[in-house]
């Protein structure tokens, strides 16, 4: 077998990076080019690149061999198989999302830029999964963040898509401050921004400093003040709650994912959710060791407090996804309660850490699945903006009569949702649900099932509509757009195919989380 030189395992990053790039230059040629299949062509190969890299890479046990993965920059970067499992997370996101955005930009201006700014934005999180240290995470995360902004207030003639893009813009920039704060009184507590300086820091309760690439105590071995430390870590729970679209810091979501074009509402509720995930799940596994900061006293015990996130969370996104009108904003709320769900691989560990690899995986493995059965949803939801069907319940009244196959995918997105046994969806809650008891969380299981059982009334509620009632007025499609279609179909079949798959998903998501 050749051996590839470490760069290269940063390829699905630099997949995303170089397409997006190509996209701009593409752009600056020929600024009034409407070729949009030339643009989505570049941009579903960019990102299938990357998926395939990604996958290629995990199978190949890249980062495996000294179990701390493939380090780059002086170690701000390491690839290991956490970075690699959520890059093949966005890689197969924004493939979906261009692939459905071809039909969708279609009539619009800026396309080159569109498809740029979903790249550079997926580029961001693929950089993110890989980050090893709390500058560079910040740097990734802001990459992720900017062009979500824009995007959101892509549809610049639509009242209702500048002010989502202004209010998410304002309040994001408010959480990166929140964040980048938590940062520096981390910083000045502990002396390095490394995840395992800063664990290092804790555990031996002495400042640490990096020289030559590796951690070293201070001169004069100043103790950690435990009191700033947990300020620190306090604020960055506040911005990664932010970015997951967590309670209380949920409530730029729904507006969001409501006036943002559909297709980037699918990307921001999947992928970029997930990049804010794969941040918690580095941040609080590596670098705050939860039996070293316990046995430390004076710092926030932050199981304690993903638990009551994790909790609130569940609920209220659920609660409130129940009592909505629109489809679309239902989604967004669900979206916010499956947050809470992924929030037990962060919850569901003892005061020793005990729990944390399967707890992990757990959260892991359904990011995934959410991946595609959220993504399809959304997917589905533009493809009945371009059919002209309105946005309430009562509106996809008959559609699976007119749609039949696409209706037929959104119930699978749905179910699978509610974690009924017709796609992955099931098994992923099955995992998490197994990764509470094993730590004797018994609020967090009895909050899963109930929010689960609860979730599958607002779901049913579409699908009622749509293969049970009568149409309420005249309604002709004329058109089956190919891109849309393949998208919402293709999301469907994978749902589906990981029923039998999810094994293999499972191991590879605890291996990863062990590797930690």
């Amino acid at each position: 077998m050749v051996a590839l030189p470490d760069w290269m395992a940063l390829a699905p990053a630099l997949s995303l990076g170089l397409a997006a790039l190509a996209l701009l230059l593409s752009d600056s040629v020929n600024p009034d080019t409407t070729n949009t299949k030339a643009l989505a062509g570049i941009s579903v190969v960019g990102s299938l690149l990357s998926f395939g890299f990604a996958g290629w890479f995990i199978t190949a046990g890249t980062g495996m061999v000294n179990d701390t993965g493939v380090a780059l920059f002086n170690n701000q970067l390491v690839v290991d198989q956490m970075a690699l499992f959520f890059m093949a997370i966005v890689g197969s996101v924004t493939t979906l999302v261009v692939l459905a955005s071809y039909d969708y930009v279609a009539e619009h201006s800026y396309q080159a830029e569109f498809f740029a700014l979903v790249l550079l934005s997926a580029t961001g999180m693929s950089l993110l999964s890989a980050a090893n240290g709390l500058a560079s995470a910040f740097v990734a995360l802001e990459l992720v963040s900017l062009p979500s902004y824009a995007l959101v207030a892509f549809l610049k003639e639509n009242k209702g898509s500048v002010e989502a893009g202004l209010k998410y813009f304002l309040i994001g920039a408010v959480s990166s401050a929140v964040l980048a704060y938590g940062i520096s009184l981390v910083y000045a507590a502990t002396g390095v921004l490394r995840f395992d300086g800063v664990a290092t820091a804790i555990s031996s309760g002495t400042v640490q400093t990096i020289v030559d690439g590796s951690v070293q105590a201070q001169s004069g071995e100043p103790t950690v003040p435990m009191a700033v430390l947990g300020v620190g870590i306090l604020m960055i729970i506040g911005g990664v709650a932010f970015k997951t679209a967590s309670v209380p810091f949920h409530f730029w979501a729904p507006d969001a994912y409501e006036g943002a074009p559909a297709p980037i509402s699918a990307f921001l509720s999947s992928a970029s959710k997930a990049a804010g995930f794969v941040l918690a799940f580095r941040v609080f596994a590596v670098a705050f060791p939860i039996g070293d900061l316990l046995a430390a006293g004076g710092a926030i015990n932050w199981v304690m407090a993903f638990q009551i996130l994790a909790i609130a969370t569940m609920f209220i996104g659920n609660f409130a996804a129940a009592t909505q009108e629109t489809v679309k904003r239902m989604l967004a709320y669900s979206s916010v309660g499956h947050a809470g769900y992924v929030l037990i691989g962060l919850a569901a560990v003892s005061g020793s850490g005990e729990g944390l690899s399967l707890s992990l995986s757990a959260g892991m493995s359904h990011l995934l699945v959410y991946g595609f059965m959220n993504t399809g949803a959304f997917l589905f939801i533009a493809l009945a903006e371009y059919w002209g069907v309105g946005r309430r319940f009562e509106d996809y009244n008959g559609l699976g009569r007119e749609a039949p196959v696409a209706c037929a995918a959104m119930t699978v997105f749905l179910f699978s949702l509610a974690g009924l046994p017709i796609g992955g969806g099931f098994f992923s809650k099955f995992y998490l649900f197994s990764a509470t008891l094993n730590v004797g969380a018994w609020s967090l299981a009895a909050a899963l099932i109930i929010n689960s059982a609860l979730s599958l009334f607002y779901y049913s509620r579409v699908v009622k509509a749509m293969w049970i009632e009568e149409p309420t007025g005249n309604r002709t499609i004329e058109s089956y757009p190919m891109g849309l279609y393949t998208a919402v179909v293709g999301a469907a079949i994978v749902t589906v195919l990981l029923v039998p798959g999810f094994n293999r998903v499972s191991e590879i998501a605890f291996q990863a989380a062990q590797l930690l």
